[in-house]
């Protein structure tokens, strides 16, 4: 029975033991194993491991590329120009140790990182114009940055794989300035457009009305032509009838004055019987 009572704290504490012996390193990640705050192994390769236990205890850092965004940073190039510049950099600590012992933990080395870049930043391109750094020569630009980053950044067991921006502005009281301006230039270009259409209107319009007056008149002067042609032909036709039968010509012309004269139901004339107008009524005897 007293055998049997120290069965059960002997199991737990052998149990508790192996808990704390063992630990596994995973695929994304590196290990320190650290007794009482000095580093004793480095652990790459994942897989199960052990330790002393309550007396040692691991770290464990990540080993994949990762990502920095640095905060937006005030740049004034060669040439005064100010440019605001949101930068991002991809990192990846390869050398544990180093890393452990110079910035201890991700978010120190984070911090350390996002000011050198900066201030890398600040160096490269403050000897650059503005010009320059808007084209496509930023690229070589960058990669200086990321040279000097790098020479840097070995000193905390990290690799710089890349550095980039993503975005690059001017300051807000540029911005509004160049606006200011960009707005005036397209209101005077929009004045002179519309000047230049109005002066467009009045010439079309010049043009149109000159050319309206010259078809008319040429119009009318066909039509007097063609009017004078057909009165000729008229008067040729009628000279030819009257050539033909004088007495029923003057027949015709008689009942056309007649048409003319006798029109409306209170025509009213006053002639003598003998008229030379009536001549064609009644059966009157010479």
């Amino acid at each position: 029975m007293k055998a049997g009572k120290f069965i059960l704290p002997i199991i737990i504490l052998i149990g508790a033991t192996l808990f704390f012996s063992i630990f596994i390193v995973k695929e994304v990640n590196q290990a320190i194993v650290l007794q009482f705050g000095d580093p004793k192994r480095i652990i790459l390769k994942p897989g199960l491991n052990f330790k002393l236990p309550f007396i040692q205890n691991v770290v464990f850092l990540d080993k994949r590329v990762l990502n920095l965004d640095t905060p937006p940073e005030e740049v004034i190039a060669s040439d005064q120009k100010r440019l605001i510049v949101d930068a991002f950099a991809r990192f990846q600590i390869i050398d544990p140790l180093k890393f452990y012992i110079s910035v201890g933990n991700e978010r120190v080395a984070r911090s350390r990182l996002a000011t050198i870049i900066n201030s890398r930043i600040r160096n490269v391109l403050g000897q650059q114009k503005l010009q320059t750094l808007l084209s496509e020569d930023r690229s070589k630009q960058m990669a200086l940055i990321q040279q000097g980053v790098n020479n840097e950044a070995e000193n905390f067991g990290i690799k710089i794989v890349d550095v980039r921006i993503k975005r690059a502005d001017l300051p807000q009281a540029n911005s509004d300035a160049i606006f200011r301006r960009m707005q005036t230039e397209r209101e005077r270009e929009a004045k002179e457009f519309r000047a230049k259409g109005a002066e467009m209107a009045v010439t079309i319009t010049s043009t149109a009305d000159k050319e309206v007056t010259v078809i008319l008149a040429e119009a009318e002067k066909k039509s007097e032509i063609m009017k004078g042609e057909g009165d000729g032909q008229k008067n040729k036709i009628f000279a030819d009838a009257f050539g033909q039968d004088a007495e029923f010509f003057g027949f015709y012309r008689a009942m056309q004055a007649y048409q003319k004269a006798l029109i409306g139901g209170e025509t009213s004339m006053i002639l003598s019987p003998d008229s030379e107008f009536f001549k064609f009524f009644g059966n009157k005897q010479k």
